[in-house]
C-alpha cells in the first residue's frame, strides 16, 4: 500500500519536468519507504534501477553490469565492466537524450567497499551525466553516511563514514521521515479511532513496520507477535539500525535505555549509564541528528540556552522498544515472552505511555490546522510550556501552546487520554495556568 509522501512526489516531478541533469539525494532511516517512493516515481518513465548489497565492491559492480546490459537490451553473459567509471560512462552514452531515470539504491553499501566511489561519482557527473538528461537519485538508509559523504552537512565523528562529500552536484535533497499520525492512519484503513492512536504510539510512522500490522488481529496480538517473540519482526530492529550505522552501538543503546527509563537531562543520563557529562554531549549530538531522540524546551526559550531543557526518544517504536520490550529480553529469550506481553498489555503503563504520545498527536493536529488556515490565530511556534507557575508557587506545564509573532496570542490545550474527562474543569484549570 503506498499513501502519503504527495510532497516528495511533487518536488520529483517539478525537477524531472526541467530536463536536463538532475542529482536528487534521497535518505532516511531504513523502512521508511525510500525504495517505495522511488518505484512509485519512475512509474511510467523509462527507469534504469539498481540496489546495492553488503557484499564487495566486484560483486556490486557485476550485479549493476547486468542490471545496465538488461535495461539497455543487451546479452546478459557480456561480463562486467572493468570499473564504475567506465559503467558510469556507458549508461551516459546510451542514454543520449532519453530522459533516463537512474536510481541507484542503498550508494552507501556500494561506497563503503570502494573508497573511490564517491569521487567516481563526482567524475562522472561531471563528464558524462552533465550533458544528459538523466535525472539520478541516489538513496541511503546510512544517514550519517549520505550526510557526511554526499551532502557534506554531518558534523559527528562518531557516524561510519569520513567527510568527502559530492560537492555541488545535487540539484535537490529529500530527508525521508517516518510520517506523522495522519499518515500512519491512512495505512491502517480497517482499524478503530482508539486503536490508531495505540498503533501510533508503538509503531510510530515508519510504513514497513506498520504494514506488519495484521488488522485481523486485534492490537495486544500484534504487539506481542511482532514485539515479544524471538522472530518478530521488530523484536531486533533498534538493535539492528544502531549497529548497522553506529561504531558504539551499545553506548547509543545504553544512552536510549536510560532515556526511556525517565533521565531526561544529560546529568541523569550521564548518572545512569556511567559516563562523564561532557563525553555525553556528542553522542547525544549524533542521536539527535538521527531522528531518534530530540531535545525540548518550554516553548519561547532559546533551544541552545535554556537550562530546563530536556531530551525524550521521538521516533515511538524505539520508545516503545526500550520502554517495554529490551527490559524482557531475557524472558523473551525463554520464549515467554507472550506471558509477558500480556500482563504488560492489561497494566495501566500502557494507557500512560500511549498518553503522551497522544499530546504529540494533539500537536500534530494543531500544526496540520495552522498550515490550512482553519485557527482563529496565524501561529509560528508550537510546542508545549513547563515550569513554575508564578501564582500559585509551584511546578505546572502545558500539553500544547501554539503563539503568534505578529499579534500576542496563544493556543493552549491540554491533552487527556481516558475514557472520563471533566471538560469545563480542566478547561478553568488551563485558563489558570496559561496567565
Amino acid at each position: 500500500m503506498f499513501v502519503g509522501r504527495q510532497h516528495e512526489l511533487d518536488k520529483l516531478e517539478t525537477l524531472y519536468a526541467q530536463g536536463g541533469f538532475q542529482m536528487v539525494v534521497l535518505y532516511g532511516r531504513r523502512r521508511v519507504g525510500k525504495t517505495a517512493l522511488t518505484m512509485r516515481f519512475s512509474q511510467g518513465k523509462p527507469t534504469l534501477a539498481f540496489t546495492a548489497k553488503v557484499q564487495n565492491d566486484a560483486l556490486n559492480l557485476a550485479d549493476f553490469s547486468r542490471q545496465v546490459y538488461k535495461h539497455f537490451g543487451l546479452p546478459l553473459g557480456t561480463g562486467a565492466f572493468p570499473s564504475w567509471e567506465d559503467a558510469l560512462a556507458f549508461v551516459a552514452r546510451q542514454a543520449g537524450d532519453q530522459h533516463l531515470v537512474f536510481v541507484f539504491d542503498e550508494f552507501p553499501y556500494a561506497a563503503q567497499h570502494n573508497a573511490s566511489l564517491v569521487s567516481t561519482f563526482q567524475i562522472a557527473c561531471d563528464r558524462f551525466f552533465s550533458s544528459t538528461n538523466v535525472f539520478l537519485i541516489l538513496t541511503g538508509s546510512n544517514q550519517g553516511f549520505m550526510e557526511e559523504k554526499v551532502l557534506g552537512t554531518a558534523d559527528s565523528g562518531e557516524r561510519l563514514g569520513q567527510k568527502d562529500p559530492l560537492f555541488g552536484r545535487r540539484t535537490a535533497q529529500i530527508h525521508l521521515a517516518p510520517f506523522g499520525y495522519r499518515n500512519a492512519a491512512l495505512m491502517l484503513p480497517d482499524v478503530g479511532s482508539e486503536d490508531l492512536v495505540r498503533y501510533y504510539a508503538t509503531f510510530g510512522g515508519t510504513p514497513y513496520y506498520l504494514s506488519m500490522v495484521d488488522p485481523r488481529d486485534n492490537y495486544a496480538t500484534n504487539v506481542e507477535r511482532l514485539f515479544f517473540r524471538k522472530e518478530g519482526l521488530l523484536y531486533e530492529e533498534p538493535i539492528m539500525l544502531l549497529r548497522q550505522e553506529l561504531r558504539e552501538p551499545a553506548v547509543y543503546s545504553s544512552i536510549l535505555d536510560a532515556i526511556a527509563a525517565g533521565a531526561n537531562k544529560p546529568q541523569e543520563i550521564a548518572n545512569r549509564i556511567g559516563e562523564k557529562r561532557t563525553s555525553l554531549a556528542k553522542y547525544l549530538r549524533t542521536l539527535v541528528s538521527m531522528h531518534l531522540v530530540e531535545k525540548r524546551v518550554p516553548l519561547g526559550e532559546d533551544l541552545s540556552r535554556s537550562r530546563r531543557g530536556i531530551y525524550r526518544i521521538c521516533e515511538p517504536a524505539f520508545a516503545f522498544w526500550y520502554r517495554f520490550v529490551q527490559p524482557e529480553i531475557a524472558s523473551v529469550e525463554m520464549d515467554a515472552g507472550e506471558l509477558v506481553a500480556r500482563e504488560l498489555l492489561q497494566s495501566d503503563d500502557i494507557p500512560t505511555y500511549v498518553g503522551h504520545w497522544f499530546e504529540d498527536i494533539c500537536l500534530q493536529w494543531v500544526v496540520w490546522q495552522a498550515k490550512h488556515g482553519a485557527l482563529p490565530l496565524r501561529p509560528v511556534r508550537f510546542g508545549s510550556w513547563w515550569g513554575t507557575d508564578p501564582s500559585a508557587w509551584e511546578q505546572t506545564d502545558i500539553d500544547v501552546v501554539a503563539s503568534s509573532d505578529r499579534r500576542s496570542e496563544l493556543l493552549v490545550g491540554e491533552c487527556k487520554w481516558r475514557r472520563k474527562f471533566d471538560e469545563a474543569r480542566a478547561a478553568q484549570n488551563l485558563v489558570h495556568r496559561a496567565g
